[in-house]
């Protein structure tokens, strides 16, 4: 007991290790809706406890049960943490043989048998939406119930005295949304750490919940071809002032088609209302609709308009129409999202695309068609290898479309290795590939050079990527046999791009390396009259990268830099960077109109990036935010922010800003890591 109550913990271990903290949304609805019940607030002491992925099983079991052991354990399990939370349970079954033990999430949900046949020491399984469960069971063990005795509550699985694995009738999904208690407005969640600053990577929110689309290889949380609820505007609202207040960059919205409801353009009006009072927040991200209607149209220009940024997805998963058959998907008819690329580019908005290796139906050679063929539009595409999840059709019938998978070691995430068109073979080299592709495309390691060489020197983006990779195997600089063994060794890994990203960034010799690449392995084959115009666009790539400011000593990179402040934001700026062309009007101009307009015209620059990449460079959606800008591109931005702030100056006293700092909410999202414990009561 806690203060003579009795104790609930709930655990949260996100992905990947970084330094910010990656916001407990589903640990953060549960807290809110058992404290929004008097008895269990008056009788438990509910605490969340957030991990990182960095985070061992020795560290979390130390952290946690030094300060004791909870009469009840419960688990928000993801594939990546499902493993380790199976040896907490044991662990804590040792400490309390008493105690309960609770799993829920989508990686265990109608997953009983094998969850209690894996971790015996799992005493309940939640099958749905956990909002309203959590808090039944929770009375039920106030109440004295037994576990064993758990029949009257919906939404659950649990063993009887033999063993039997009993499955309650499921839980009627929650129809109305705002019943369910915000983590923000009631304080479940804290939002600073303990230099008064937000504490994590983004905030993350929800506006609706469900999807109307039955994807095979996707569960969203049981909804698919659900009806989609809404919380209300005016509930965003409130949340939004949180964020707001506490100077959140970034809004994350943990819906499966934003862009697709009339409440999306009011949730964006809504954001650019708080920023005109705080000055924050300046960007929203997040699933943006499959397929684009008027109304996406409406609010991209609304943001434009008000610089509002984002970064505007293309979920296309594959251009093979056989793959995507098999997937029950339609994407956009080619010359649709091929205007809409265009458009928004023509609109200086940036935008990128999705796509999944290994579907059944998809050859290498028809995703590099497709990889390609995209990239022709836009550069930056995230790509990611199938997975077979819980309670998907792919999963269910493996057998069907061939695969052959195995689980993770360190994970319990059903990797597939091949498929009725995919060879074990073919699917390690495409990994190889999509690992390199992700880091120097989707994450911004080279922002600008992919257009120009397709466009001046007829070189496919799949095609300098997988040189690249090709001239760092064979290279005998010690720099470069590291980071090619580092590659090979975590291409499967879910945490395999942020892992590869630190060991590029953390290398002293990149530059160097990336320079002598271009000079042994490109320059050669540029034409004549287009080589030094190219060759100043790798460099001003190079010199516009997002700066790794990783805490200590400064770098030879950042040593040379001032530090300035823009709009409450900090800035290092290079300056005295001298060219022989205008490469930002160049490149603005393509990018505009898709002429290239090259003529020599001596230039000097100064370069301004962000600080505190360091902590984001993991996160493709934030790290965007990071890369260099010439002072023009910043002010375009800058002018509006500055106005905006002092608006909120004028308009905000203390006393107006004491009465928002309430605490907020988190989403199904999970993202970069937390190395710190939430343990308030």
């Amino acid at each position: 007991m806690t203060n003579g109550k009795r104790s609930v913990w709930i655990i949260q271990q996100g992905v990947w290790d970084m330094p910010k903290e990656s916001m407990p949304l589903a640990a953060g609805y549960l807290k809110a809706a058992a404290l929004a019940d008097e008895r269990i607030r008056s009788e438990m002491d509910v605490r969340i406890f957030n991990f990182g992925g960095g985070d061992t099983l020795t560290v979390m079991a130390e952290r946690m049960f030094s300060q004791g052991a909870p009469d009840i354990l419960a688990f928000s399990v993801f594939g990546w943490n499902y493993r380790n939370f199976g040896a907490l349970a044991e662990a804590f079954k040792q400490i309390r043989p008493d105690g309960w033990v609770v799993f829920g999430g989508t990686h265990v949900a109608n997953q009983a048998d094998r969850t209690f046949c894996q971790y015996p020491d799992v005493d309940i399984v939640v099958n749905g939406e956990g909002d309203f469960v959590f808090p039944e069971i929770l009375r039920a063990f106030l109440g004295g119930c037994a576990i064993a005795d758990l029949h009257q509550l919906p939404g659950i699985s649990f063993r009887d005295a033999n063993g039997t694995v009993h499955v309650t009738p499921a839980a009627a999904r929650i129809e109305e949304l705002d019943s369910i208690p915000s983590p923000f407005l009631s304080g479940a969640i804290p939002l600073t750490d303990n230099r008064g600053e937000f504490r994590y990577d983004v905030a993350l929110i929800e506006t609706n919940r469900g999807c109307p689309y039955r994807c095979a290889f996707c569960y969203w949380g049981g909804a698919v071809g659900q009806k989609v609820r809404v919380f209300s505007r005016d509930r965003l609202r409130e949340e939004l002032e949180i964020f707001g207040y506490h100077k959140v960059h970034t809004v994350v919205l943990c819906d499966a088609n934003f862009g697709m409801w009339q409440g999306d353009l009011e949730f964006v009006e809504d954001v650019i209302r708080t920023r005109e009072k705080f000055g924050f927040p300046r960007a929203i991200e997040g699933s943006w609709a499959k397929n684009k209607s008027k109304l996406f149209y409406d609010i991209v220009r609304l943001m434009k308009h008000q610089d509002m940024k984002s970064s505007f997805t293309l979920a296309l998963q594959t251009l093979n129409d056989s793959a995507l058959g098999q997937m029950h998907r339609r994407n956009m008819k080619l010359n649709d999202w091929e205007d809409l690329v265009r458009w928004l580019r023509k609109e200086g908005l940036d935008c990128y695309a999705e796509l999944i290796w290994g579907a059944p139906g998809e050859t290498p050679e028809s995703f590099f068609r497709g990889y390609d063929e995209l990239a022709r539009h836009m550069t930056r595409i995230a790509v990611y290898p199938l997975l077979l999840l819980p309670n998907t059709e792919y999963s269910s019938e493996k057998q069907r479309f061939g695969f052959s998978t195995v689980r993770g070691d360190q994970d319990d995430f059903e990797y597939v290795l091949a498929s009725n068109t995919m060879t074990i073979e073919q699917n390690l080299t495409m990994k190889k590939f999509i690992l390199w592709a992700r880091a120097m495309a989707e994450h911004l390691v080279f922002r600008h050079i992919w257009a120009p060489l397709r466009e001046l020197a007829g070189l496919k983006q799949s095609e300098v990527i997988r040189d690249m990779m090709a001239w760092f195997e064979s290279s005998p600089h010690p720099a470069a046999i590291r980071l090619a063994e580092v590659a090979s060794f975590i291409r499967s890994r879910p945490s395999a791009v942020p892992e590869f990203l630190r060991e590029i960034y953390s290398e002293p010799a990149l530059d160097d390396l990336f320079t002598s690449w271009w000079r042994e392995s490109i320059e050669s084959r540029l034409p004549s009259h287009q080589a030094r115009f190219l060759s100043e666009v790798f460099r001003y790539d190079c010199l516009t990268r997002p700066i790794y400011d990783s805490p200590g000593p400064a770098t030879a990179r950042t040593g040379e830099m001032a530090v300035v402040e823009i709009d409450e934001e900090k800035y290092f700026c290079h300056s005295g960077l001298e060219f022989s062309y205008d490469i930002p009007a160049i490149l603005r101009a393509f990018y505009r109109a898709g002429v290239w307009d090259i003529a020599e015209c001596p230039t000097v620059l100064s370069i301004y990036s962000k600080t505190g990449f360091h902590q984001y460079y993991g996160n493709h959606e934030e790290g965007i935010y990071f890369a260099g800008q010439p002072m023009d591109e910043i002010l375009v931005s800058g002018t509006l922010a500055r106005s905006s702030s002092a608006h909120s100056r004028q308009t905000s006293g203390d006393g107006e800003r004491t009465a928002i700092i309430q605490e907020r909410r988190q989403s199904f999202r999970d993202g970069s890591s937390a190395r710190t414990d939430i343990t308030d009561g």
